[in-house]
């Protein structure tokens, strides 16, 4: 496919886009120029708050909050620019070349789109685009260029994907909950009575502890779950249970902090209900 292949595009809405586009650019480097905080701004100090956009990204998309997420996309668009203008800076590349760049990536890894092979399922697009992507990218070993600096469980899928393009990977997820199975009754005979508080894990413990959330997070990826935004999820919902149970007790007339644990699980249960 050609770069200038875009025929089907709607003008009316092609111009408007470019427009927007090109009026971000500006402003970014205007910014660059004349804002001493943008002046002062590198790689090092950008990226945090590019990982910080995106994760309220995925915070706005889970939530199902269309006006919020448009305006974190915005947020993390900025980021794409501003990361790319640093680039231009130094003669490495700008916004045009990151831009073509992702176009003919996306073109390579769609074959079934652009060119001549198969690919009818969801499936098996993603086997496709795994092997395209180690052809492609000329990788030395299974996992070369896994980023260390992903979260845990998005590291700990990341490896274990690359594992499964070479066919090291539990057959269905049925062999992956028998070994999450068989690494908790691992975990529970490194338990010896009750840990004190604020004192150092047991090593053994930590590691048994560690194979377990390895194993959770393999099952969650034969189930397609992402377990970092199931994760948060769940965090949520507990949260906004505890602070209804709070409520409810309080409508009561208790105080949560002077409830037993069995009177703070019963307004716990009823909080369920409803949040």
């Amino acid at each position: 496919m050609r770069r200038h292949e875009h025929n089907d595009v709607d003008q009316h809405v092609a111009l408007p886009l470019a427009d927007a586009l090109v009026e971000l650019q500006e402003l970014t480097e205007r910014l660059r120029r004349e804002c001493p905080w943008d002046r002062e701004q590198t790689e090092r100090t950008i990226v945090p708050h590019t990982v910080e956009e995106a994760y309220e990204v995925a915070d706005a998309a889970m939530a199902g909050d269309d006006a919020k997420l448009r305006d974190e996309l915005g947020d993390l668009l900025f980021q794409s620019y501003f990361l790319s203008l640093l680039l231009s800076e130094r003669g490495a590349g700008d916004l045009e070349q990151v831009a073509r760049g992702i176009h003919d990536k996306l073109v390579a890894r769609h074959p079934h789109v652009f060119g001549d092979a198969e690919a009818r399922t969801a499936g098996r697009v993603r086997e496709n685009w795994e092997r395209l992507k180690v052809e492609q990218e000329d990788r030395e070993g299974v996992f070369h260029d896994v980023p260390a600096s992903l979260p845990a469980l998005l590291l700990a899928r990341k490896v274990q994907r690359r594992a499964a393009t070479v066919g090291f990977d539990y057959p269905d997820v049925a062999t992956a909950l028998a070994d999450l199975d068989d690494e908790l009754v691992e975990l529970r005979a490194e338990i010896r009575g009750e840990p004190q508080p604020e004192h150092e894990a047991d090593p053994r413990v930590a590691a048994e502890l560690g194979d377990v959330l390895f194993a959770c997070v393999n099952v969650a990826r034969r189930l397609n779950v992402d377990p970092e935004l199931e994760l948060r999820a769940a965090t949520a919902r507990f949260r906004a249970r505890v602070e209804e149970a709070e409520r409810l007790a309080a409508g009561d007339g208790r105080t949560w902090t002077e409830l037993s644990l069995d009177e703070q699980d019963a307004y716990f249960d009823r909080a369920k209900e409803t949040a």
